[in-house]
């Protein structure tokens, strides 16, 4: 944006606005997709289950050897959204259902991208105010924020079959500085999004805004 000023001593006062509007952060919404099969439908008959670690894959936490303190707050959102909606908690190997909690977290820095903010300045010197105009490109954006990106997936199986009756993925990408980058604020989001409207409708997906 090129805008004219009369005045240079209002150099300072334009670059800290721009500073300012570029650094405010936008929180994009959580991703969700789910399926069920028509059997989890019934509401109130969901039964007991118990919150496992589903087997790991490449770069996801958790696995066979059960929950790690890393993934430990998103057993513990997951299995009070349960609990909300309809289960009952029960002891791992005596539920009659089960559900497995995949997660996936990285970090990375994105590249800038959009063109520099471009400051023009005025200047009026003389008795007659001859002009001295000052044009400068400066890119006041800076580093763009280090991003952090949460992939949370959920199975609910029966215990008895190992039949996958209810399967859900929610996907949510924020700041690494803001509150909702910690593992438990992150955790009850991503929950909360995912269990919203139990069971919902099969092969669906939508978007959850992030407050």
């Amino acid at each position: 944006m090129t805008t004219n000023f009369t005045r240079s001593t209002l150099i300072p006062a334009v670059l800290a606005s721009a500073m300012l509007g570029g650094c405010a952060p936008s929180l994009q919404p959580i991703q969700v997709t789910r399926f069920h099969a028509p059997e989890i439908a019934n509401a109130g008959q969901y039964g007991s289950i118990s919150v496992v670690s589903a087997p790991s894959g490449a770069g996801e936490i958790g696995g066979e050897s059960g929950a790690t303190l890393a993934v430990a707050p998103y057993h513990d959102a997951v299995l009070a959204e349960l609990v909300r909606i309809g289960f009952t908690p029960a002891a791992s190997g005596s539920s009659t259902r089960v559900a497995e909690v995949k997660l996936t977290r990285s970090t990375w820095q994105p590249g800038r991208d959009g063109s520099p903010v471009s400051v023009g300045v005025g200047g009026s010197t003389g008795s007659y105010g001859s002009g001295v105009g000052v044009g400068l490109g400066i890119d006041l954006s800076g580093p763009p924020p280090e991003q952090v990106g949460t992939h949370m997936s959920v199975v609910i199986r029966d215990r008895a079959s190992g039949q996958s009756v209810w399967e859900g993925r929610a996907e949510q990408v924020v700041a690494a500085k803001q509150e909702l980058a910690q593992p438990a604020a992150s955790a009850q989001a991503l929950a909360k999004a995912l269990f919203v409207d139990f069971p919902g409708e099969n092969g669906e997906s939508y978007s959850v805004k992030q407050k």
